[in-house]
C-alpha cells in the first residue's frame, strides 16, 4: 500500500465523500419528505372523503365540502411563516437540528388529529357526543401546525441533498426529497384503501374510527425519520459558511436571514413563487381534489379511487427521477417549462375528460395531472437552492416555493368547489390554466442555475454593500 509523503507545512490531502455517507444523505432527506408528505396527505385524503361529516354536519354537501378544503388550505397559508422561522434557524443554526423540529411539530400535529373528537361524535366511539363548534376549530389549528411544519421542512431537505452533491448532479441527489412527495401518496392511499377494505365501504365505521388510524400509525414513522436525521452530519457548505461568518466581527453579523434574502433577492423570491405555482395547482388537483371529485360528482368507489391513486404514485415517482436527472443534461429552467407548457391544455381538457364519468376517464385524469405535475418538481428540489445565496439560502428557497404554495395550492381549493356547484367543472379548468400560463412567463425569466457553484467563496454577500444575483 503506498502513502503520500507530507510535510509540517503540507495539510494532508482530503479523502472525497464516501457513497456511503451521500447514501446516508439521501435516505434522511427522503424519508424525511415521505413522513412530512404522508401527514399532510392522509389530510387531504380524509378532508376529500371524511371530513365533511365528521366535523360539518350541519352544513349541506357543497358547503361542507367548502369548508373542509378551507381547512385543507389554511395550511398553504402557514407555510410561509414557518419557511420565515425554520429558514432563519437553518441559515443561523443548521439544517439538520431544524429539520429535526419540523418532523416533530408535523408528527404531533398529525396524531393529535387523530385524536380529535369530532363535531357530534367523540374519539373511537367512546364518547356520547363530540366538542362542537371546538372540534373545526382544532382541526383548523391543527392543520395551521402542519403547514408550518412542512413550510420548513421542504428547503430544509432539498438542501441537505444538494449542499452534499458533487458538482454536475445536483439535479440527481436532489430528486431524492423530491420523491417523498409521491411515496407518501402512494402510503396514504394505501393505509386508507386497507382501514376502506377491513371495515367495509358502507360501514359506519370508517367515518366513526376507521379514518383515525393513518393519523394515528403516522407516530411510528416520525420515530423512524427522527432516527435517521439524527446520523447525518451538517452539510459542507452550512459549515463553511459559519466559518466566514465567525471571522468577521460581531457588529457585521446578520441577525434576520429574512431581511437579507428579500433586501438581497426579493425577484428570485417572488419568479420562483409564480413559476411553481403550475406546480402546486397539479399537486392540488391530483390529490386533494380529484379524490374528492371521484367519489362524490363521479360516484366511484372508495376503493377505485384510493387504488388508482397508487398506480399514479408510481408514474409521479419516476415522472420526479426521470426529470430531476434530465435538468442535469439540459437546465432546470427548459424541463419546468415545459410542464408548464403541456398543463395549460392539459388543464383544459381535464375536466371534459373526467366528466365522461367512467373509471378509465378518472384513470386517465389522475396519472396524467400528476405525470406532468413530476416533470417540474424533480428539478425543482435543485433550482431553488441554486437560486439562493449560501448565507440566506434555506430562508429564500422556502420563501419561494411557500409562495407558489399559496397561489397554486390554496386559492384553488376555495374556488374550484363552488365553480363546479355555479357554473360548472370547465371553469376549474380555465383557473388552472391562467395559473400555468403565469407560470410560464415566470419560468422564463428565471436564470438558468445548474451551473452555479454552491460553495462560500469571495463574492458572497456577506455585508450591505454585495450585489444581488440577477434574474432575467
Amino acid at each position: 500500500m503506498t502513502t503520500i509523503p507530507t510535510t509540517p507545512n503540507t495539510p494532508a490531502p482530503q479523502p472525497p465523500p464516501q457513497r456511503t455517507s451521500l447514501r446516508r444523505v439521501a435516505a434522511a432527506s427522503s424519508i424525511g419528505t415521505t413522513i412530512e408528505f404522508y401527514d399532510f396527505f392522509i389530510y387531504g385524503t380524509a378532508a376529500a372523503l371524511v371530513f365533511p361529516t365528521v366535523f360539518f354536519p350541519a352544513a349541506d354537501e357543497v358547503t361542507g365540502t367548502i369548508a373542509s378544503f378551507a381547512t385543507f388550505a389554511v395550511a398553504f397559508f402557514a407555510r410561509p411563516v414557518g419557511a420565515i422561522l425554520f429558514g432563519h434557524f437553518g441559515d443561523r443554526i443548521g439544517r439538520k437540528r431544524t429539520l429535526v423540529w419540523t418532523l416533530l411539530i408535523m408528527g404531533v400535529a398529525t396524531v393529535a388529529i387523530g385524536l380529535l373528537p369530532g363535531y357530534e361524535t367523540g374519539v373511537f366511539g367512546f364518547a356520547e357526543s363530540g366538542i362542537g363548534i371546538l372540534a373545526p376549530i382544532s382541526l383548523v389549528v391543527l392543520r395551521f401546525l402542519q403547514g408550518f411544519a412542512v413550510g420548513g421542512e421542504w428547503a430544509g431537505a432539498t438542501l441537505l441533498t444538494a449542499e452534499y452533491a458533487p458538482p454536475g448532479k445536483r439535479g440527481t441527489y436532489a430528486m431524492f426529497p423530491q420523491l417523498g412527495p409521491a411515496f407518501a401518496f402512494f402510503l396514504s392511499s394505501l393505509t386508507f384503501l386497507i382501514a376502506n377494505l377491513t371495515l367495509g365501504e358502507k360501514s359506519s365505521a370508517f367515518l366513526d374510527y376507521g379514518w383515525r388510524i393513518p393519523f394515528i400509525l403516522s407516530f411510528a414513522l416520525v420515530a423512524v425519520g427522527l432516527w435517521v436525521r439524527l446520523a447525518v452530519a451538517e452539510t459542507p457548505v452550512f459549515r463553511e459558511t459559519q466559518r466566514k461568518q465567525a471571522d468577521r466581527p460581531a457588529s457585521g453579523q446578520p441577525a434576520l436571514p429574512f431581511r437579507d434574502a428579500v433586501r438581497y433577492q426579493w425577484k428570485e423570491i417572488l419568479i420562483a413563487g409564480g413559476s411553481l405555482a403550475s406546480l402546486f395547482s397539479l399537486f392540488y388537483m391530483g390529490t386533494a381534489f380529484m379524490t374528492s371529485y371521484g367519489t362524490k360528482t363521479l360516484g366511484l368507489s372508495r376503493t377505485f379511487v384510493l387504488t388508482t391513486g397508487m398506480v399514479a404514485a408510481v408514474v409521479f415517482g419516476l415522472s420526479i427521477a426521470a426529470s430531476a436527472m434530465w435538468s442535469d443534461r439540459i437546465g432546470r429552467r427548459r424541463v419546468i417549462m415545459t410542464s408548464c407548457l403541456v398543463a395549460v391544455p392539459w388543464v383544459l381538457v381535464l375536466f371534459p375528460i373526467l366528466q365522461s364519468g367512467s373509471g378509465v376517464a378518472f384513470v386517465v385524469g389522475l396519472i396524467g395531472t400528476l405525470l406532468i405535475f413530476g416533470i417540474a418538481y424533480g428539478p425543482a428540489g435543485a433550482m431553488l437552492p441554486e437560486l439562493f445565496q449560501a448565507r440566506y439560502r434555506y430562508t429564500g428557497a422556502g420563501m419561494g416555493y411557500n409562495l407558489a404554495g399559496i397561489f397554486g395550492g390554496a386559492i384553488p381549493p376555495l374556488i374550484a368547489a363552488p365553480l363546479i356547484a355555479g357554473p360548472g367543472a370547465l371553469w376549474v379548468g380555465v383557473m388552472l390554466a391562467a395559473l400555468s400560463a403565469v407560470s410560464v412567463v415566470c419560468t422564463y425569466l428565471v436564470v438558468e442555475t445548474k451551473d452555479r457553484s454552491m460553495q462560500v467563496d469571495s463574492t458572497e454577500h456577506l455585508d450591505a454593500s454585495a450585489q444581488p444575483a440577477s434574474v432575467g
